[in-house]
């Protein structure tokens, strides 16, 4: 039995930049269920047509890509739709609040077609986005650095055992698989059990949440080195 085709909707205030992704988007069997130029439309249209991506503006009017994001997620479990946030300079500074409201990664608005199809289809089936190195170095640039930094850890933590720390721990410092396997003298398939297991303990969507709840808590610190 064939799969059924992924879905997304496209969020951009630019109506040139939505029809441009949807005819990419459409060309390689990936079906544009609805287009939004605001957030709150984004949302309308998320409530509406339940697609598997949307790819979401930061700048849009009446309801910024950020809100419209923690509103779509706000509700949903491991299987809620994904967020691609869209912006047109690499590390914009809303991009950190996009990943913290729960976004699974980003790409920027002069991506090539090849690279937005793939892109769709790896947030789709549960990975993220961002490399790990491009994600730290988001995080590091834009963390509250002028705030204290917790020294409580999530509840949530007391779940993970010292082994799930510490691969957390390293995950958060930009590493990828196959460097965590090789710095814990791990197989490949047993660092991405253990992934799988954090965040299922956490109930996080996918790396890149889990990297930002590892600042987010104090885990790690800007500037820590792996």
């Amino acid at each position: 039995m064939s799969q059924p085709p992924l879905r997304a909707v496209i969020a951009d205030d630019q109506a040139l930049v939505r029809t441009g992704f949807g005819m990419i988007l459409a060309a390689d069997g990936i079906e544009v269920t609805a287009e939004a130029a605001d957030g709150a439309e984004a949302v309308a249209a998320v409530r509406r047509t339940r697609p598997d991506v949307v790819l979401m503006d930061i700048r849009m009017p009446q309801m910024d890509g950020i809100e419209a994001t923690r509103h779509i997620l706000a509700d949903g479990g491991p299987d809620a739709t994904r967020v691609i946030i869209l912006t047109t300079y690499d590390l914009d500074h809303y991009v950190y609040a996009a990943l913290t409201a729960g976004a699974s990664g980003f790409l920027l608005k002069d991506v090539t077609p090849e690279h937005l199809v793939a892109a769709v289809r790896l947030v789709q089936s549960g990975d993220a986005l961002l490399a790990p190195t491009i994600t730290r170095r988001l995080i590091e640039r834009f963390a509250h650095r002028d705030e204290p930094q917790t020294t409580t850890l999530h509840r949530d933590l007391s779940g993970l055992t010292p082994r799930e720390l510490e691969v957390l721990r390293l995950l958060a410092t930009g590493l990828s698989n196959a460097e965590l396997a090789d710095r814990l003298f791990l197989s490949p398939t047993t660092v991405k059990t253990h992934i799988g297991r954090i965040l299922s303990k956490l109930d996080l969507r996918d790396r890149v949440q889990a990297v930002v709840f590892a600042y987010e808590t104090g885990l790690i610190a800007p500037g820590d080195g792996a």
